[in-house]
């Protein structure tokens, strides 16, 4: 080979490393462009990211602080009006004062409600001669099982509403509903017994009498020692109700439940009233404590508006 074309070869190589260097160099400077794009890529993912995610706490916390509560009646309204219309309508068979001639006969007409120990002419004599005031008891009687059937359902919903998944709501439910459908056959037995013609045959007035006896009686008693167990055990699983009215709310049940025992041991038909008196109380005092929405953590104008972060996340 001749020394001319060593010199071409030698120009060739020259070119050809030149092409090489200037095409990696301009390798390099796409490579470094794209690098940084790619960069500045990800920067703008986690900038537009964190921005989204301030967005979305932001959100949460004005959604959770906003959050309202539980839709419904007011549990203590009814509870309140129940009570009202229980009693008012005990106002019109229920008297303190004894007859001038009660000791001289043993079938004088008594001017308050016989009991069942009382003998069948005075029970018969009794709705004979009060069978308006009879009339006036069934009829405010029978009110009162609505709103107590409405609080009941209200009750067991807002505990449901709170999270509470266990049977204790559905006891109260079972226990609430008999309750208010025991006031109301009894209520609607005793309007039948103010009914003109009825009395005046004392063996169906004294049956009739019993049954009003029986299931405004222990049929009240034992349902609605369940229905407010139903409301004192979530209340206290949950803490939802002071400490003080779950207590006294499974004493008030205790008591309900034993009452069940009157039906054999006649000398028991105490603890029926000693349910029913001192749980128109607790009903009222359980309808306006139980809360109407899930706690949650405070938060301030702030940290609402992202200035600051939450107590928690600080």
């Amino acid at each position: 080979m001749g020394r001319s074309d060593t010199e071409g070869c030698d120009s060739v190589r020259e070119a050809a490393g030149g092409v090489r260097a200037e095409l990696c160099e301009k390798k390099g400077r796409s490579s470094g462009a794209l690098h940084a794009r790619t960069h500045n890529r990800n920067e703008s993912k986690k900038i537009v990211a964190k921005h989204n995610s301030s967005l979305y706490e932001r959100f949460m916390k004005t959604t959770i602080l906003h959050k309202q509560g539980h839709r419904g009646p007011h549990p203590g309204a009814l509870a309140i009006v129940y009570a009202l219309l229980f009693n008012f309508g005990l106002y019109f068979v229920i008297s303190f004062r004894a007859p001038e001639h009660l000791a001289a006969s043993a079938t004088a007409v008594r001017p308050y409600f016989p009991g069942p120990w009382e003998s069948a002419q005075t029970i018969a004599a009794y709705f004979q001669t009060h069978s308006h005031s009879v009339l006036m008891c069934a009829f405010l009687q029978f009110g009162a099982a609505i709103p107590l059937g409405i609080f009941t359902a209200t009750m067991v919903s807002r505990l449901r509403f709170l999270g509470f998944r266990a049977a204790g709501a559905d006891i109260a439910l079972f226990g609430g509903l008999m309750t208010a459908f025991n006031i109301a056959i009894s209520a609607l037995v005793l309007w039948v017994m103010a009914y003109p013609g009825i009395a005046d045959v004392n063996g169906v007035v004294r049956a009739l009498y019993y049954i009003v006896f029986a299931v405004g009686g222990v049929g009240f008693s034992v349902p609605m020692g369940l229905l407010i167990a139903g409301i004192s055990i979530p209340g206290l699983m949950m803490k939802l109700l002071p400490k003080w009215l779950v207590v006294s709310g499974l004493t008030l049940a205790a008591i309900g439940e034993l009452s069940f025992f009157s039906l054999v041991i006649p000398s028991a038909v105490f603890l029926i009233p000693l349910t029913r008196f001192p749980s128109f109380v607790w009903l009222i005092f359980a309808g306006f404590k139980l809360p109407s929405r899930v706690g949650t953590p405070e938060l301030t104008s702030d940290e609402i508006a992202g200035n600051t972060p939450a107590k928690g996340n600080a």
